[in-house]
């Protein structure tokens, strides 16, 4: 354990030192440095950094934090009008896809696992990406943003629905009050005086009472127990924790609210977000797909079903004008999958549905699309940007 404790810490801050040296030539997302040497010391390669219950904990709050974040960057207009129908819709299509891609290899439990896996986008591990390339408040980025919403909200609700212990029946009555509850505090949030709570906030940013941090730790902690009260997937209460945390901070003044946000970035991506990831790493069974080579093929065919499954209906929501450049880049981010793969496989392998060798396999696949789909997306993107900025300087 302490030997965890001071290797992941060490993992966290080489991590972007890598990325940033590395990315004189080529632009690689900070979270695959976190993936691979979290791999490397873990068990599989190097063994110098084992699972323990203590960096469990501290990864599944980083999980949480993640899916905080991304609910929290998700705006409500987004997902009304052209934009919000067709991120439902392609959703849907991508949900039926992936059950009937997995029908072809398993019997109906397994593959809603598999349709529910396939069918997820990773909002909050793309968020900062998009953030860092100065996309969130573009056109695309707005659009990736609420396909990525409706990519990870959805498979969570799957997940209450088709993977608890209820029937179904049940499952959706459970659900139905969750969503009950969350609706009641999004519209307290909308319509609660906040004047005085926006005051208190910009006075206490800098003193060490820090009433925004413990609003934000109470909102989460509220929803998250209210979940667990439920049997509902902890990342359902997460995500609708962000929701209601960014109405009630919109209309307060943009400097404190900045300064919000980056107190709590700084928690999550400087602590527990980079945990999630690199214990990932570590508790990775690399072992299983060394010792049977042929696994690798899984490997590769699962990243090919993301971009089928997710990647490909999701270029339907691409914003008006879109280039083939912007759907191509569209579609490999809306694919990217890996914190709702390890969930549904966590919440499948507990319950005996797979052999052992099925969640290493998808999980891998989730990491290639993390590896492999943000670079690509960004390149294209990139290249299309700098082409449009050569093209204004030669106007000018």
């Amino acid at each position: 354990m302490r030997s965890s404790l001071l290797l992941i810490p060490l993992v966290a801050f080489l991590a972007p030192i890598a990325a940033r040296g590395i990315g004189r030539w080529v632009r690689i997302p900070v979270v695959v440095f976190e993936l691979v040497l979290g791999i490397v010391i873990g068990p599989s390669v190097l063994g110098w950094a084992q699972p323990n219950e203590f960096i469990d904990q501290l990864a599944e709050l980083g999980l949480v934090l993640l899916f905080f974040v991304a609910g929290s960057e998700i705006e409500p207009a987004s997902l009304r009008g052209r934009t919000g129908r067709r991120a439902v819709g392609t959703w849907l299509i991508s949900l039926a896809l992936g059950v009937a891609a997995g029908l072809t290899v398993a019997g109906p439990e397994v593959a809603i696992v598999i349709g529910i896996a396939l069918c997820s986008t990773a909002v909050g591990t793309i968020l900062p990406i998009l953030r860092d390339a100065g996309e969130t408040t573009t056109p695309f980025g707005k659009a990736v943003l609420a396909v990525g919403a409706v990519g990870e909200f959805g498979p969570l609700i799957a997940i209450s629905l088709f993977l608890g212990a209820r029937d179904l029946g049940a499952s959706t009555i459970v659900l139905v009050l969750f969503a009950l509850l969350t609706a009641g505090a999004i519209i307290l949030a909308n319509r609660i005086p906040k004047g005085a709570l926006h005051d208190f906030v910009e006075t206490t940013l800098h003193t060490s009472a820090q009433f925004a941090i413990r609003v934000i730790l109470l909102i989460i902690g509220v929803l998250v127990a209210l979940s667990y009260v439920l049997d509902l997937d902890v990342l359902l209460g997460a995500f609708a924790a962000g929701i209601v945390w960014s109405l009630l901070i919109r209309d307060a003044d943009e400097k404190s609210r900045h300064a919000v946000e980056s107190k709590i970035e700084g928690v999550a991506f400087g602590f527990l977000v980079p945990v999630f990831f690199i214990y990932t790493g570590v508790t990775f069974d690399l072992t299983t797909l060394l010792e049977t080579p042929t696994l690798w093929l899984g490997v590769l065919v699962v990243a090919v079903c993301l971009l089928i499954v997710r990647g490909l209906p999701a270029v339907l929501a691409a914003p008006p004008g879109a280039t083939p450049r912007d759907r191509v880049s569209f579609g490999l981010l809306s694919a990217t999958g890996l914190p709702i793969i390890v969930a549904v496989t966590g919440i499948a392998g507990d319950e005996g549905l797979f052999d052992p060798w099925v969640t290493p396999v998808l999980v891998a696949g989730g990491m290639v699309s993390v590896l492999l789909f943000p670079l690509i997306a960004l390149t294209v993107r990139g290249e299309r940007v700098k082409r449009a900025a050569g093209a204004i300087d030669e106007e000018a």
